[in-house]
């Protein structure tokens, strides 16, 4: 396992970063600075896991210390994407003492929540990979993380889903019923959307998927059915357009995730990933 995501530009983290640091340093650090003056001692720290688990945001967690201090180097041991096991150094930091202690803590938080994330995620991946289906995530991430928390489904082997409403169209319940069904939507949408957007419709009935599959929806999902009727859709999906792509979600577990692979389907979307990871327990220990 090392499946690793791709970081958009230092551009456009940056000012993510500085906000983080900016808030939990304030108008600044008052144990740090009485004890020391602005970069007058330099020190090695190393970064420890705690816990077995999938390391993912190392190189943000490295950026947030350079934010600090442009010459604190960071050299991973463990790299995004592999696993860890307790009691393992997984980076060295050596850099000012001060850059240290301020970004300590942001950094950690990063990398403990995405390396959670990715953890879980590959746990799910695992579960469907002797099928030819493909883990997805969603949208149901934490305002202002989002880049980062699908990073970490990415580094964790899911698929990512649309980074945000602009990325693409999907037709859920309530455009349905705004539009006044999914005929109406799709015929609206599709006159006014750019090339080359696809069309997803979410269905929850099998003449929801009928109507889907009239009106030529690129992708179908099939939310919160059961496993009979998602057999019965992927089905019907089948034998109408074998160009349409299937995605099943909703009360996607550990448990249940195999058996809806085997009914078929293209894409399997969760957000637990996500919302249900716990922290992948991490610590700093200045070392010399």
């Amino acid at each position: 396992m090392n499946k690793v995501g791709v970081l958009p530009p230092w551009l456009v983290l940056d000012p993510l970063l500085r906000g983080w640091l900016l808030e939990d340093i304030g108008r600044g650090d008052r144990t740090t600075n009485p004890l020391l003056s602005s970069n007058s001692t330099l020190k090695t720290a190393k970064w420890l896991a705690k816990a077995p688990g999938i390391i993912a945001g190392l190189p943000v967690a490295a950026r947030v210390f350079q934010l600090l201090n442009e010459e604190t180097s960071f050299t991973t041991i463990v790299a995004d994407g592999e696993f860890c096991e307790p009691g393992q150094v997984i980076a060295e930091i050596y850099g000012s003492l001060d850059a240290l202690l301020m970004g300590e803590r942001v950094a950690l938080n990063l990398a403990m929540r995405l390396s959670g994330i990715a953890t879980l995620t590959y746990k799910y991946v695992e579960e469907i990979a002797d099928f030819p289906v493909q883990f997805v995530d969603t949208r149901k991430t934490t305002p202002g993380l989002r880049i980062l928390e699908k990073y970490a489904t990415a580094v964790g082997g899911a698929i990512n889903h649309r980074m945000g409403l602009d990325d693409a169209v999907m037709i859920k319940d309530n455009h349905i019923a705004a539009a006044g069904g999914i005929k109406e939507a799709i015929t609206r949408i599709r006159s006014q959307i750019p090339y080359p957007l696809t069309i997803e419709v979410e269905t929850e009935t099998i003449e929801q998927v009928k109507e889907a599959l009239e009106y030529k929806a690129d992708i179908i999902m099939l939310d919160n059915m059961g496993l009979d009727m998602v057999r019965e859709a992927v089905s019907l999906i089948r034998q109408h357009n074998s160009l349409v792509k299937i995605e099943a979600s909703g009360n996607v577990t550990l448990e249940s995730i195999a058996d809806l692979a085997a009914t078929g389907v293209d894409y399997i979307s969760s957000s637990a990933p996500i919302t249900q990871s716990k922290w992948l327990d991490l610590s700093m220990k200045i070392v010399g």
